[in-house]
């Protein structure tokens, strides 16, 4: 069942702006190692938070989570900032962990991004959650279908990538723990079953 309430939408037009604004930024992107656009990740992303509870501007931040890092560095966030506001924009930053190409080694960001993890926003760590979260679906997915060869597509490799995941688990139960976090753990679980 759904309802329609006219006079006090949930989404507004700032939203509907910024999901053209990713498909814009991320048009030329495909998710690691396929074919699929990457679009897909950011809608799979947005959903989870808004399913979460997520508001407008956590589902924006959601739409462009990726977007400084994949798409820009510093001048994407201020365009962002400038566009959608403040939070929105500290919610993105919160999900960075690179600003600049080539980015830099990825044990280095890994290890930086779960270090500043306990200490993120509320918004910020919903975000986090959903996007780790629908990674590591995928992941899921992909190994599943196509078996180890998957590990190939990540710089960590099987057991950085296992590792990062595992740290990530332990770091959003640690500060709460609600269905993502529980639905994590089940995905990396099955995820290190099949490693």
């Amino acid at each position: 069942m759904f309802s329609l309430d006219t006079d006090n939408p949930k989404l507004t037009e700032r939203f509907e702006d910024a999901l053209v604004y990713a498909a814009q930024l991320h048009s030329r992107q495909t998710r690691k190692g396929t074919d699929v656009p990457y679009v897909s990740h950011l809608l799979a992303v947005t959903a989870l938070v808004l399913q979460d509870g997520g508001d407008e501007d956590q589902a924006i931040a959601a739409l462009l989570h990726d977007a400084v890092e994949d798409q820009g560095g510093r001048e994407t966030l201020a365009e962002i900032r400038q566009r959608y506001g403040d939070r929105v924009a500290s919610i993105v930053e919160s999900c960075t962990d690179a600003y600049e190409l080539p980015k830099p080694p990825w044990q280095e960001r890994q290890e930086n991004y779960l270090a500043q993890l306990p200490e993120a926003t509320q918004d910020a760590k919903r975000d986090s959650l959903a996007d780790k979260l629908h990674n590591a679906r995928s992941i899921l997915r992909d190994l599943r279908q196509e078996g180890p060869v998957v590990w190939s597509r990540f710089k960590g490799g099987r057991e950085g990538t296992l590792w990062y995941y595992r740290s990530l688990v332990e770091i959003f139960r640690a500060t709460g723990s609600d269905y993502m976090v529980e639905e994590l753990d089940r995905v990396v679980t099955a995820i290190e079953g099949l490693a």
